[in-house]
C-alpha cells in the first residue's frame, strides 16, 4: 500500500514537471526570472531559492538535448518569432552555464548542434539573432576552456551574460524589447515612406568586415559657383587647412599687411611629406589606388579622390569607368591601420557615391557589371548596392541656387528733385556726387557718362589683393534662394533595369535566392528607394510594372527569410507612393490590365502577410501597405469620376471601365 501511495505521489509531482518542460520551455514565452524558476523546479528538481545545480543531472542533460535539437535548426531561425528565439536561447544558455566539460562530452552530437546553431545565426542580418549566437558561443567556450572565453560580440565582454537580450516587459503574453531592434530593412519606417526618410544605421551583415557600419546621411555639398576657377592641386591643401583653427585663418589673412620682420622662419630640414607628389589628376589617383603594396599612397588617393570627382574635371567622363572598378576592388582592410578600417571604407564609399552622382551612366555601367561578377565577394556587392541607394537619394534631393524674384512697383514715386537723366544717388554711404565725363567729341555720341568717387572699405587691403573678373554680376547670399531639383528620374532606368536582370540566375559565387539572401534584400531595397525617388514622374509609371513582376515571383515574395519579405513590402509601398492616381485611372480607362493586376496583387499579398506571417514587423509593414493602397484607390476613384464627367460623351471611353477599378480594402466586405 505504501508503494502504491508513493507511486501516485511521484506521478502527481512528475506530471506538472513534465508539463513545465514540454510546454513552458518550448512553446510558451515567459520573463527570464520565471524561466530560471522553471529550470530549477522542473529540470534541476531543486528549491527555487537555492543556487545549487540540483541533483537531477540526467534530466538536465536530456532537456539540453531537446533544446539543442530545436535551437540548431535553420527553420526555427527563419520562422519562429524573435521573442521565442530569445526565450529558448536563454533557456539553453542558463542550462549550459551549469554543465561541466565531461557532461558536455557525454552528450550525443551536442558540440555539433551548438556549432551548427551558432554558425547559422551569425549569417543572419538581424543583430539580435547574431547576439544570441555570440552569447551561446561564449557560454560554450567557458565550458571547453574557462581561461580563454570566446567573445564574438563587443557587448559580451563581462563575466555574466545578459540572457534577457533587452526583453524586459511582459505585456499581453508577449515580450517587448526595451532596446531598438535592428532587424528591419535599413531600419526604414515604412509608415513615413511618403515623407522624409529617417536616418538609418547600417544593415548588419555576415561579418564585421562585411558590415558597412554607421550608414551615412545624405551627403551635404555646397553648390559650386560655375564661374569659379578650381585648381585641382589646391584640393589637396584643403585637408590641412580644415585642421587649423579660426584664429590661424584670420592671422593668415592679415599676413599681407604685416611687416617683413613678423614672418616666421621656414624649416628647411628634410620632410617626407613635402617630397610626396600631390595627386591632382584622376589618372594619378587610379594609378595610386592600384599600387596595393603602397598603403600610404592608397590612403592619400582616397583622401583626395572625392574632391577631385566633385570638381567634375574634363577627364571624369573618360576615367569614370576605370576609377569605379578600381575603387570597388580596393581592399581597405589591408591598407588601413588597425581601428581605422571604417574611416577608409567611408572614404571609398563616398567617392563611389560622388562618381554615381556626377557621372551616372559610365559609373553605373561598371557597377552593374561588378554586381553579378564572380570576382567580387558579398561585402563588395553590398557596398555597390549601398552606393547606388545613396546616389539615387542624393540625385533626388539635389538643390540649385537661383536669385530671388523681386517684384517692383509699376508706379514709381518721385521724391528726388534731381534731373531725371542723372543716376540715382542711392548706393554706398559716403560716396561723392556724380560728375559728367566729357565725351569723345564726335557728334554721334548721344549718351552721357557720369562718375563719382567711392570710399575705400575699412577691411579692404590694397596691397596683394587678387580679384576675379567675370560677366556674372555678384549676388549676395541674401539675394539667392535654394530650390529642390530632382535629377534622378532621367537616370532611373539606368539604376533599375540592369539590376533587375539576372537576379534569379545562380552563377559561380552568386546565389541571391539562396545563400546570398542579404544581397537580394539589399537589391530590393535599392529598387524601392529608386522608385520612391522617381515618385510622381512619368518614369515611375514606366518602371513600376517591371518591378512588380520581380516582386510577384514566388521565390521573392514567399522567401523564407523575413529580411527579404520586409524588403519586398518596402518596395511595394514605394510603388504605391510613386504612382500618380491620374496615371492609374488613365491606365484603367485604356484597358491596361498590367498595372491594375500588379496593384491588386499588392493588396491580396499584403492581406495574406498580415494574416499569416510570424514576423511582427512584416505584419506592421503589410498593414501600412494596405493603408497606402486604400488611399491610392480612393484618389484613383476620384480621378475616374472626374474622367467620366469630362468625357461622358466621348467614344473613346470604354464601356467596361467601371469594372476595372482598384478595390478598396474592407469596403462592402471585400
Amino acid at each position: 500500500m505504501l508503494t502504491l501511495h508513493h507511486f501516485v505521489l511521484q506521478y502527481f509531482i512528475a506530471s506538472p514537471r513534465s508539463m513545465f518542460v514540454d510546454k513552458f520551455l518550448l512553446w510558451k514565452v515567459f520573463p527570464v526570472s520565471c524561466l530560471k524558476w522553471i529550470l530549477q523546479f522542473a529540470v534541476c528538481e531543486c528549491p527555487p531559492s537555492t543556487s545549487l545545480p540540483g541533483q537531477n543531472r540526467p534530466g538536465l542533460l536530456k532537456t539540453v538535448q531537446r533544446l539543442l535539437a530545436t535551437w540548431s535548426k535553420k527553420e526555427f531561425v527563419q520562422t519562429a518569432p524573435i521573442e521565442q528565439q530569445a526565450y529558448i536561447t536563454a533557456a539553453l544558455g542558463l542550462s549550459l552555464e551549469t554543465m561541466s566539460k565531461e557532461e558536455l562530452d557525454g552528450m550525443k552530437e551536442a558540440t555539433h548542434l551548438i556549432l551548427q546553431g551558432v554558425s547559422g545565426r551569425l549569417e543572419s542580418p538581424n543583430h539580435l539573432v547574431r547576439k544570441m549566437a555570440s552569447s551561446i558561443a561564449l557560454a560554450f567556450s567557458k565550458i571547453i576552456d574557462p581561461k580563454n572565453p570566446l567573445y564574438l560580440d563587443d557587448s559580451c565582454n563581462g563575466e555574466t551574460i545578459d540572457w534577457t537580450f533587452g526583453f524586459t516587459d511582459l505585456k499581453k503574453g508577449t515580450l517587448t524589447a526595451s532596446n531598438s531592434r535592428k532587424n528591419g530593412v535599413e531600419e526604414t519606417d515604412i509608415s513615413t515612406i511618403s515623407g522624409s526618410e529617417r536616418e538609418s544605421d547600417s544593415l548588419p551583415n555576415k561579418e564585421k568586415d562585411i558590415s558597412l557600419k554607421g550608414k551615412k546621411k545624405l551627403l551635404d555639398f555646397n553648390v559650386l559657383d560655375p564661374d569659379e576657377i578650381v585648381d585641382p592641386v589646391s584640393l589637396n591643401l584643403e585637408l590641412d587647412i580644415n585642421d587649423e583653427d579660426d584664429g590661424d585663418d584670420s592671422a593668415s589673412e592679415n599676413s599681407y599687411s604685416s611687416s617683413d620682420s613678423s614672418l616666421q622662419p621656414y624649416d628647411l630640414s628634410d620632410d617626407d611629406s613635402d617630397l610626396k607628389r600631390k595627386l591632382s589628376q584622376l589618372s594619378d589617383v587610379v594609378a595610386a589606388l592600384r599600387k596595393s603594396d603602397d598603403a600610404d599612397g592608397v590612403e592619400r588617393a582616397l583622401d583626395v579622390v572625392e574632391k577631385l570627382i566633385r570638381a567634375s574635371p574634363d577627364e571624369l567622363k573618360h576615367a569614370a569607368r576605370d576609377l569605379t572598378r578600381t575603387l570597388v576592388q580596393v581592399r581597405c582592410c589591408d591598407i588601413a591601420l588597425e581601428g581605422e578600417e571604417e574611416s577608409t571604407e567611408d572614404k571609398r564609399q563616398r567617392a563611389l557615391i560622388a562618381l554615381a552622382v556626377t557621372s551616372p551612366f559610365e559609373s553605373l555601367d561598371t557597377l552593374h557589371n561588378l554586381l553579378y561578377s564572380p570576382n567580387v565577394d558579398i561585402s563588395q556587392r553590398i557596398m555597390i548596392l549601398d552606393v547606388m541607394t545613396e546616389a539615387a537619394q542624393e540625385l533626388a534631393e539635389s538643390k540649385i541656387t537661383k536669385p530671388k524674384h523681386k517684384t517692383s512697383s509699376l508706379v514709381s514715386v518721385v521724391s528726388d528733385t534731381r534731373p531725371w537723366f542723372l543716376p540715382s544717388s542711392t548706393g554706398t554711404p559716403g560716396a561723392g556726387s556724380w560728375k559728367e565725363i566729357s565725351g569723345t567729341g564726335t557728334f554721334l555720341n548721344w549718351s552721357n557718362s557720369y562718375e563719382r568717387e567711392l570710399p575705400s572699405k575699412p577691411y579692404q587691403v590694397k596691397k596683394g589683393k587678387t580679384r576675379r573678373w567675370s560677366l556674372k554680376s555678384p549676388a549676395s547670399e541674401q539675394d539667392l534662394m535654394e530650390y529642390s531639383h530632382n535629377k534622378f528620374p532621367m537616370y532611373a532606368a539606368a539604376f533599375m533595369l540592369p539590376a533587375m536582370e539576372g537576379y534569379d540566375k545562380k552563377r559561380h559565387g552568386v546565389d541571391l535566392l539562396g545563400r546570398d539572401f542579404i544581397v537580394l534584400g539589399k537589391l530590393i531595397y535599392m529598387l524601392g528607394v529608386c522608385m520612391k525617388s522617381a515618385a510622381m514622374h512619368p518614369e515611375a509609371s514606366v518602371l513600376a510594372p517591371s518591378l512588380l513582376d520581380m516582386l510577384r515571383s514566388r521565390e521573392v515574395c514567399r522567401h523564407q527569410e523575413a529580411y527579404v519579405r520586409k524588403a519586398v513590402l518596402f518596395a511595394a509601398a514605394c510603388v504605391l507612393v510613386a504612382l500618380h492616381p491620374a496615371y492609374v485611372s488613365s491606365a484603367l480607362l485604356e484597358g491596361n490590365v498590367e498595372i491594375s493586376n500588379g496593384l491588386e496583387w499588392i493588396r491580396t499579398w499584403a492581406l495574406d502577410v498580415a494574416d499569416s506571417d510570424t514576423d511582427k514587423e512584416c505584419y506592421t509593414m503589410a498593414m501600412t501597405c494596405l493603408q497606402l493602397h486604400a488611399e491610392m484607390a480612393l484618389q484613383t476613384s476620384r480621378a475616374l469620376e472626374s474622367a467620366r464627367s469630362s468625357f461622358r460623351a466621348s467614344p473613346t471611353l470604354r464601356s467596361d471601365a467601371s469594372k476595372m477599378t482598384v478595390k478598396i480594402p474592407y469596403l462592402n466586405g471585400s
